[in-house]
């Protein structure tokens, strides 16, 4: 049992939480970004004659971007340490964002949003989120609960702040005023992110941490990473169709945005819980319980015919969404050693980067083939129950695998 009053040797450094903050705040403006683009869609659709499956394309290829480049920066992080990567990411977002505003044609626009994941969303994400997880001992769980929700806040606030800035002032406009606040914000922030102690001296020293974990690393990446990619999957399709199936129902832009804002704020919450619950009852129980939430709430969007109705499972699918989002981090922090944490996390992201992004193609697509959403929902329902089936295959196999002492750290 963890003693509840560490001594100070023992207690977790308050830079740690400093961290949080830094963190919190770069991932809130890479999610952000990722979310704008559903604001986007139809001003870009209609300005150059692109279809949904198109456009929406765009956050397909951020996904893969970030997935790739992902791998890259963990196997740098856990030799090199991540000292510059918010400063690196800073400049890269914001760069993105402003050649954005001068494209004309869809390559442009896809290899601009490769650059932004590459270079940006993929830096600020799993690799930092490893850093931050090594700074806590005592309850990392909530750490990086809160650190994740960044994410959930930046995809609340940035697509609103866009749909208002493009109704006054257009696409372009829009795209140059979020380019200038990033690069404000970012780069202060980005000079506070310091190496974790423990991975520091672990780094420096060479020292292999003693696991305890009934299954190997690698087969632990794998089942993760095999769920995570139908998790993904199933949560990119509201994330990024939301607001044009609203829209297409008669919700002007500010209503629909608003719904996707609250169902970001509710995924604050999610996620500083999810992480949270990791601590009390274990990491995959709350991967397993979180997504079955999401995946129960995703298929109702296209069929809700009020707007209270509309409100309540954006907030029940923002909670659970985001939960499996802190979920995902807490796991991988509690079944692999600290050598290996953020090349783990960045395989885990390449396939969940790699979920999300077919699944932002698989609505718009499938919106294309049948002029409707409801085939895109139910199919990430559908989807949601195959994450569901592997975790659950996953779980069995740790408790066949673990010794009675071990079955309540294997969960």
């Amino acid at each position: 049992m963890t003693d509840r009053n560490p001594s100070s040797q023992d207690r977790d450094p308050t830079y740690g939480w400093v961290m949080v903050f830094a963190v919190f705040l770069l991932s809130a403006l890479a999610f952000g970004a990722l979310g704008s683009i559903s604001v986007f869609l139809k001003p870009l659709a209609a300005e150059f004659g692109w279809s949904r499956g198109q456009t929406s394309l765009g956050y397909t290829v951020i996904s893969f971007s970030s997935a790739l480049f992902g791998i890259l920066w963990g196997y740098i992080a856990d030799r090199r340490g991540t000292r510059w990567f918010g400063l690196v990411a800073a400049f890269a977002m914001s760069g993105s964002l402003f050649a954005l505003s001068q494209q004309n044609s869809i390559w442009q626009f896809y290899g601009l949003y490769f650059l932004f994941g590459a270079f940006g969303n993929a830096m600020v994400t799993s690799p930092l989120f490893a850093n931050v997880g090594f700074w806590f001992t005592h309850k990392p769980g909530l750490a990086l609960g809160v650190t994740a929700s960044g994410g959930a806040m930046g995809q609340a606030v940035v697509p609103y702040l866009c749909a208002l800035c493009l109704d006054l002032y257009g696409w372009q406009n829009t795209y140059m005023i979020i380019a200038v606040g990033y690069l404000a914000l970012a780069v202060p922030v980005a000079l506070l992110i310091r190496e974790s102690p423990t991975r520091e001296q672990s780094r420096q020293q060479s020292v292999s941490e003693t696991r305890t974990f009934p299954l190997s690393e690698r087969e632990v990446i794998s089942w993760i990473s095999c769920a995570i990619i139908f998790c993904c999957v199933c949560m990119a399709v509201p994330i990024v169709h939301l607001v044009p199936l609203l829209t297409d129902t008669g919700y002007t832009l500010e209503q629909a945005t608003s719904v996707l804002m609250v169902l970001m704020l509710s995924g604050v919450m999610g996620r500083v819980l999810g992480g949270k619950l990791g601590d009390m009852i274990g990491a995959l129980p709350s991967y397993m319980v979180m997504s079955g939430g999401q995946t129960l709430s995703v298929i109702w969007f296209p069929f809700l015919d009020s707007t209270l109705s509309l409100y309540l499972v954006a907030v029940l699918f923002g909670f659970t969404y985001s939960g499996v989002m802190s979920a995902i981090l807490v796991c991988t922090r509690m079944m692999v050693s600290v050598n290996y944490a953020a090349r783990a996390m960045s395989i885990t992201s390449f396939f969940g980067w790699f979920g999300m992004g077919a699944g932002g193609f698989m609505g718009g697509y499938l919106f294309d083939l049948t002029g409707n959403y409801e085939t895109s929902f139910v199919g990430a329902m559908l989807v949601g129950c195959v994450n569901l089936t592997i975790v659950t295959l996953f779980a069995l196999r740790i408790r066949r695998q673990s010794s009675p002492d071990l079955a309540s750290v294997s969960s």
